[in-house]
């Protein structure tokens, strides 16, 4: 699960890599094994075997898994496919949902097997060769048989100095999800042995940590197609339809006091309760009163060094990176005018079955971090109040966020997205080191032009490269209607620099870390000197 070797009994789990997510899979992995339901606290307060061990004779009773069931007609949609639907009929289709995965291949590709490859990851993952429809208003998903989704993947020429651009209009395809698979894969071909893939998947259809099964699977139905015959690979033991009858099933109602959603929805209506509408941060333009989701991205890159240094703080408050890296964005954002009272929305796996590791989905959900920095407290004393409202949401993670903003109705805008408007993700389950026989793989950038958020923080741990500490990288995507770019690279900068400050003294009381860099700083002190004036 952490890709070690050898693990002793009193080895603990965030020393050897552990995060917030693969905390979750060895929840999931206790419940299918063991037949023990733990909270993820647990793994926090007991990182280690010897520690955990006796813990597990006090767990409760396991909830039912996921598992094939007989559909009924129609099939449901998911809570989260039933917001992005919605969306889809009221705005049209759009960009803005997109998910794409691009690489450059250099070498003899066979697109032949590409093709047939893709369309064996099509009818492996029934999500991908679904479509969305409406019955008297309600919504439904119609799977289509595997036989008869018309799978194509179209090789286009392209001149090398024109494929970002190919790339960029191919990542901002617009699906028409009633009538079309959410899923698409083109090639850029730009030499004999130069080539881009260009895979498309709608949010509907999959989620973030479903590029590494989608690519897995792509990789290997490519060797094998290449080698003349068809993969091998063991059948998935569920299907996406499967999960949404099984949401259905475990939630219960709200109406219902003793159903997970009841509880859950209690813990969050506390935690939310008299949230700000809108952070007030400032911008290069007003807020219009319909956002137009138009977006760009600037880099994000924090240093190996700085990356250790975070991990060290990390390990020293019972915390995880992302628990540190959320902290110092809350102080960002209160030092840039956004109050006391900041909310940020994370998303968290919700693969919370051991059967829903390998599939294709939209299995993520989201929730809101509510930081309270009033009162100017130390860095440290953040960081423990983020940890603690971070395991409060593992704990109540099955609460679709949809139906949270059902319930807790807050003022509906066309202008923002509701009860936040700044996002943080931390991605640690990058894509696999996938092979494709023969051929030299590297990303490539896929740019959709759009912004779901005002600020979207997003950033990737790469594991160790030849036992090389990496560091971390990532991007701001921005809402264009909002910000210049030049604003949001001067926000990145600041966001690395306080982390810098925080690692330094994670003891300091926050209004005293400096989050101007040393250049502005000169010239705010250069303009306020300037107080002479002309002698008349």
């Amino acid at each position: 699960m952490l890709g070690v070797e050898r693990v002793g009994i009193d080895d603990d789990f965030f020393e050897l890599g552990g995060q917030s997510l693969s905390a979750t899979r060895v929840v999931a992995r206790i419940r299918s094994v063991l037949g023990v339901e733990v909270p993820i606290r647990l793994i926090f307060e007991s990182p280690t075997v010897a520690e955990l061990a006796p813990c597990l004779l006090e767990g409760s009773v396991v909830r039912a898994p996921v598992v094939a069931r007989e559909r009924p007609v129609p099939v449901p949609l998911s809570s989260a496919q039933a917001r992005l639907w919605f969306l889809h009929r009221f705005e049209g289709p759009s960009a803005t949902y997109n998910i794409p995965l691009a690489v450059r291949l250099r070498g003899e590709l066979d697109t032949g097997a590409v093709a047939a490859a893709f369309g064996d990851v099509v009818a492996r993952h029934e999500s991908l060769r679904t479509i969305f429809g409406e019955d008297w208003g309600v919504p439904f998903q119609r799977i289509l048989p595997a036989d008869r989704v018309p799978v194509e993947v179209p090789v286009e020429m392209v001149e090398p100095d024109r494929l970002a651009v190919a790339v960029a209009v191919a990542a901002g395809y617009r699906f028409d999800l009633s009538a079309e698979i959410p899923v698409q894969a083109r090639v850029f071909r730009c030499g004999l042995e130069d080539h881009a893939l260009v895979m498309l998947m709608h949010h509907i259809a999959g989620d973030g940590a479903s590029v590494a099964p989608l690519a897995r699977d792509m990789a290997t139905a490519y060797a094998a197609r290449r080698a003349g015959h068809e993969p091998g690979w063991a059948p998935l033991p569920v299907q996406y339809a499967d999960y949404t009858l099984w949401q259905q099933q475990m939630l219960g109602e709200e109406t219902d006091p003793g159903s997970v959603l009841a509880a859950q929805f209690g813990y969050w209506r506390q935690e939310l309760a008299g949230i700000p509408e809108c952070i007030d941060l400032p911008t290069d333009r007003p807020r219009p009163p319909v956002a137009s989701y138009r977006g760009d991205t600037v880099p994000l890159v924090i240093a190996p060094q700085l990356r250790a240094a975070v991990e060290e703080l990390a390990r020293s408050r019972g915390a995880t990176v992302s628990m540190v890296l959320q902290s110092v964005l809350a102080v960002l954002l209160r030092g840039l005018g956004g109050g006391d009272d900041i909310a940020i929305g994370s998303p968290i796996a919700g693969r919370t079955d051991d059967a829903l590791t390998d599939l294709v989905g939209f299995f993520v959900n989201t929730w809101v971090l509510r930081v309270d920095t009033s009162g100017n407290p130390r860095f440290g004393e953040v960081l423990d109040q983020v940890r603690g409202k971070a395991l409060g949401a593992y704990e109540n993670q099955d609460a679709p966020f949809e139906r949270l903003v059902e319930l807790l109705n807050p003022a509906r805008s066309t202008a923002h997205h509701p009860l936040f408007q700044v996002m943080f993700a931390l991605q640690n389950n990058p894509i696999p080191d996938v092979n494709f026989p023969g051929l030299e793989l590297t990303p490539l950038p896929t740019p959709t032009g759009t912004a779901k958020f005002d600020l979207s923080f997003n950033l990737t741990e790469p594991p160790p490269a030849r036992g090389r500490q990496e560091g971390m990288v990532g991007s701001i995507e921005f809402a264009t209607d909002l910000f210049d770019r030049d604003t949001v690279e001067r926000i990145a900068a600041r966001y690395v620099r306080l982390l810098e400050r925080v690692v330094a003294d994670r003891l300091g009381r926050i209004d005293l870390f400096d989050i101007l860099e040393p250049t502005e700083r000169a010239l705010m002190l250069r303009t306020w000197n300037e107080t002479a004036v002309a002698i008349p």
